[in-house]
This record gives structure tokens, C-alpha cells and sequence, in this order.
């Protein structure tokens, strides 16, 4: 099969690799119809060394089911699935608690030797408590809303979710890359009655408007912090959800806060010091939460809107590129000529 890997910084490829099998019994081998590139993607892109490769590419995907292990249920050849980029087999007591991120039998795609979603097909563990199987007959115009259940949806929503966004909430979002807009959609989708965008890119806050923000707010640092405190009367928001992970991102979401208020965290921080002492959190009863998105827990919840077309995730892809062309939609991105790429096989 084909399949991406990265090489070093900047550097990667699409290359001949073995066809993933079926290695343990909860196993199964999705062949890929749709994947695409994500903001996180961009951080080994960057920084990646010559030690680390090659490293296989990816973790969002829908395909189709082509061998299942002896121990998966549940499931048939050919069904329709999408996976979480996090695999958990569903039943341990931090997946019942919605915490499927911390399964201790759960791993990502694209670390430790896992295969990666940027290529024709890609081994599953854990496949019964991590697959959830769609429509059969969803159209390719529906495809790309189901392909962001696999991360950036599940991940806007675990945004707002943490944040206990209520009805009634002003909320800020940093960030308006795929996670900062479908976090605007969820906060929404939860009863938010303002949303405050901080973002300067208009393609992307234009459909950050559409998906229910009230209020842009180009400026960054301390003249962005500014106008969000000048836009609420000097308080700042209760909730703030940061989707970017660098440390300057985080330091506008402790200047837009409110006190007493919650910074809810979903961009991979790229840093680890950071503010949270008097005069940044404990002064102002500030909570900080946030974390990977346990999206497994999420999906059965999401998808339903999806489908009856209540709401419309799928805008943030816009461009698509075949699998060979996807070291273009990593420049693309990087470049900041896409928001985000999706890759179709």
C-alpha cells in the first residue's frame, strides 16, 4: 500500500509500505476512504529530528471494514466505520467514565510503531470498543462532516464541555483553526449567548460567524485582550477555550478570563511552563482544564446532527487532494493557504 511518513522537519513522504494484518484478536484492518491533515500534524513538521523517523502519519479517518480479529464483534466486512484518533477498547473504567484517552489498553495512531491514517489502510486495535459504524449509504457530501467526528469536532466539543458551557455563557475562543471554529459551533450547540472569536484570518471567521460567533477580535496579545475585556465591560468571559497550544495563545486566554471563570485547554501545548500562580489563576479563582479529547465518548452523541444536517462541520476542509498530493496539503496548511486538508482515496 501507499502511505505517508516523516522523515525530518519539512521533509515528508508517500511510499510503498506493507499492508497492514490483523496482529491480536481485537484487531481489524479499515482500507481508508477519507483522511486529512491536522493542525497537530504540523508540530513534527516543524520539529521533528532525523531519530525519530520514520514515523507513519496521521490519526482521522472513515473506511471501510476489511478483516476483523476473532474477538470483534459487533462489526462485518465492508461496514462504513470512523475510528477516534485514539484507539480504547470501551469497557475499562476510564472509558466508562468518559475518559478514553487514559485507557490503559488504548494507544494513538502514527506513535509508538502505530500506523498512520495517511495512507490506503491502517491496522485498528482495540477495534470493537473503538470503531463506531455509519450509514452505509452516506453520501460523499456527507462524508466530510463524519471524517471531523474522528478529531476536531469531538475535540471543539470536549473544549466547551470542560469549560461547563451553559445556556446563557459568554464565552471566548482563541484560535481559529478547525478546533477554534467547531469549538465556536459546540459552545453554541451547548447555549452560549455570545461567543467572542479571536482570530485574523476572515475566510476562517466568516464561517466562524456561521457556526454562531458573535463577535471577532483580530488583535493578539495585550491589544486582543483588551478588546475582549472592552467587549464585556471590563470583566472578560466565564469560559475561555484555547485551540492553538502555543504559550502566547494561552497567555491571552488568562488575560481574557474572567474571575472565577474556567481556561479550557484542547490545543497541544508547546510548552511546559507556564502562568498559573497569584496573579495569573489562584488570585482569580481561575479553574484550568482541558486535555486530549476522549472523542469515543462524544461520537454517539455528535454524530446524529450530523447526519440529519442540523449542523455542518464538514465546512472547515477546504481544499482535497488525492494521497499522493498530501506532502501539498501539509505545505498548504503550514503556509497558511489551507485551513484544513482532507485527503481522499
Amino acid at each position: 500500500m501507499r502511505a505517508a511518513f516523516m522523515y525530518e522537519a519539512g521533509d515528508l513522504r508517500v511510499l510503498d509500505a506493507p499492508d497492514p494484518v490483523i496482529e491480536q484478536p481485537t484487531d481489524a484492518v479499515v482500507r481508508i476512504l477519507r483522511s486529512c491533515v491536522c493542525g497537530t500534524d504540523l508540530h513534527p513538521y516543524h520539529s521533528m529530528t532525523t531519530d525519530e523517523a520514520p514515523r507513519a502519519m496521521g490519526h482521522e479517518f472513515i473506511g471501510v471494514v476489511e478483516e476483523l480479529g476473532s474477538e470483534v464483534s459487533g462489526f462485518r466486512r465492508g461496514d462504513l466505520v470512523v475510528s477516534p484518533f485514539f484507539f480504547a477498547d470501551n469497557t475499562c473504567e476510564y472509558c466508562r467514565a468518559g475518559l478514553h484517552t487514559a485507557c490503559p489498553n488504548g494507544g494513538w495512531y502514527s506513535a509508538d510503531g502505530m500506523g498512520g491514517a495517511q495512507a490506503e489502510a491502517v491496522r485498528v486495535p482495540q477495534a470493537q470498543g473503538t470503531l463506531v459504524r455509519l450509514p452505509a449509504d452516506a453520501d460523499d457530501a456527507l462524508l466530510s462532516s463524519l471524517l471531523t467526528l474522528a478529531d476536531v469536532y469531538g475535540t471543539g466539543y470536549h473544549a466547551a464541555k470542560q469549560a461547563g458551557v451553559r445556556p446563557g455563557d459568554a464565552v471566548t475562543v482563541i484560535g481559529d483553526g478547525a478546533v477554534g471554529l467547531l469549538a465556536v459551533l459546540s459552545a453554541r450547540q451547548l447555549g452560549a449567548e455570545r461567543i467572542i472569536l479571536m482570530g485574523r484570518h476572515k475566510d476562517r471567521t466568516d464561517i466562524g460567524r456561521l457556526f454562531g460567533a458573535t463577535d471577532v477580535v483580530p488583535e493578539r496579545g495585550e491589544e486582543g485582550i483588551a478588546t475582549v475585556r472592552e467587549l464585556t465591560g471590563g470583566h472578560g468571559t466565564r469560559a475561555v477555550l484555547e485551540a492553538v497550544g502555543h504559550l502566547p495563545a494561552y497567555e491571552m486566554a488568562v488575560g481574557a478570563v474572567r474571575a472565577g471563570g474556567v481556561i479550557s485547554r484542547v490545543g497541544v501545548p508547546q510548552y511546559e511552563q507556564a502562568p498559573i500562580g497569584f496573579d495569573s489563576l489562584f488570585g482569580a479563582n481561575v479553574t484550568l482544564t482541558g486535555g486530549p479529547a476522549p472523542v469515543r465518548a462524544y461520537i454517539d452523541a455528535l454524530l446524529p446532527g450530523v447526519l440529519d444536517g442540523t449542523v455542518d462541520p464538514g465546512r472547515v476542509f477546504d481544499r482535497t487532494l488525492s494521497l499522493e498530493e498530501t506532502p501539498e496539503g501539509y505545505r498548504a496548511m503550514d503556509r497558511r493557504e489551507a485551513l484544513k486538508v482532507m485527503i481522499t482515496l
